[in-house]
């Protein structure tokens, strides 16, 4: 990771992948506000490029996207190095059914949130999961 002005070195890295530029747009908002370091990807085959060339502490993933979904992004993942595949992940969606719910954990997502997220719960899940506090 590469510091510049406005990013303390401590801060946790979070890539957001989601197709829709109006969530891309509210979590960057409401993750900066909280302290981290944001990147963005529109689908899964570019969070993949992503993951591969960056550090992250938290990768925020949608569901429904064009080229890669979300499953088959975070199945790939999982599939990836250890330094890879042990990234935490906050799958998100606007699907709330059990079976959704149960094919998240059956490809490796920390946990599954229903859209649309209120900013507290985005931040407190992210606090959590990137394991340091910003």
């Amino acid at each position: 990771m590469s510091e510049t002005a406005s990013e303390p070195v401590d801060a946790p890295r979070v890539l957001v992948i989601d197709d829709a530029s109006l969530v891309r747009m509210y979590y960057r908002s409401a993750l900066e506000r909280a302290g981290f370091v944001v990147d963005e990807a529109l689908n899964g085959i570019e969070g993949l490029e992503r993951v591969l060339t960056t550090t992250y502490d938290l990768l925020v993933v949608d569901v429904n996207m064009p080229k890669m979904d979300g499953f088959s992004f975070l199945h790939t993942l999982r599939g990836r190095e250890p330094m890879v595949r042990s990234i935490p992940v906050l799958m998100t969606s606007t699907e709330a059914g059990d079976g959704d719910r149960e094919a998240a954990r059956a490809v490796g997502a920390n946990f599954y949130l229903v859209k649309p997220l209120p900013e507290g719960v985005l931040v407190a899940y992210a606090r959590a999961l990137a394991g340091r506090r910003p």
